[in-house]
């Protein structure tokens, strides 16, 4: 089970798969900044070479690649490496998304992103452990069980139908089990998207989940509102 503390390599060794100059460029060059030590590759088939030749701690995969998909790459690069891969894409579609998860990725960040919210992702990763991959990624809150792997949802044993998106908005409050979590950070994080005026997505997504989980806003079990403030997931209080 993903705990936070978990220590990260002293220098994480990235390789980044992207054809686009103008953003793998100043992209290796924040991530630089940020501590860690980059490499870059343009294309699919020299960015396969170069996963397998210098073993990187994580891969950050761009879909749109000159010469091969980014998912046939990934498949390609899961057939022989158990390296951590990040798919950065512009395809912002929820069933694209799921395949590329399926298809063996860690996790993934929709285009435009910011390189504070790539490095976010990156540590989070790094965080699972050796090869990035947790022994136990499972998340256990109360009789809420979250399987960011299988992307199952279990309440009391019994499963839970999340849309995509449910289920990404819980499993981003799982990783911050009893914090608030700003509805800032939820848009940019879950959403992808800036925050200003579209707070009332959260808030829906977050009436449907709660629906789903068997509360209300009204009287809470998992999820508790902090007016103005934001949402944290708490393990319920047993009563008696």
């Amino acid at each position: 089970m993903t705990r936070a503390g978990d220590t990260l390599p002293a220098v994480a060794r990235l390789l980044l798969i992207e054809d686009d100059l103008t953003i793998r460029a100043p992209l290796v060059r924040a991530l630089r900044e940020r501590g860690h030590a980059v490499a870059a590759a343009s294309t699919a088939m020299t960015g396969l070479r170069d996963a397998l030749d210098d073993r990187p701690d994580l891969v950050v995969l761009d879909l749109g690649l000159p010469d091969l998909d980014g998912r046939e790459l990934l498949r390609m690069l899961r057939a022989v490496s158990a390296v951590p891969v990040i798919v950065a894409t512009a395809r912002d579609d929820e069933r694209e998304i799921v395949r590329v998860l399926d298809a063996g990725a860690d996790d993934y960040v929709v285009k435009p992103f910011t390189a504070a919210q790539l490095d976010a992702r990156v540590r989070a990763v790094l965080r699972r452990g050796p090869g990035g991959q947790p022994e136990d990624p499972t998340v256990v809150v109360g009789g809420l069980r979250i399987d960011p792997r299988s992307r199952q949802v279990d309440l009391d044993g019994e499963p839970v139908e999340l849309t995509p998106r449910e289920f990404d908005l819980l499993r981003h409050l799982a990783t911050r089990v009893g914090e608030v979590v700003t509805k800032r950070e939820l848009l940019t994080e879950v959403w992808q998207i800036p925050y200003g005026g579209a707070d009332k997505t959260v808030d829906v997504h977050l009436s449907w989940l709660r629906r789903k989980l068997g509360e209300s806003a009204q009287r809470p079990r998992y999820l508790h509102t902090v007016r103005g403030v934001g949402v944290r997931l708490v393990t319920p209080e047993v009563d008696g």
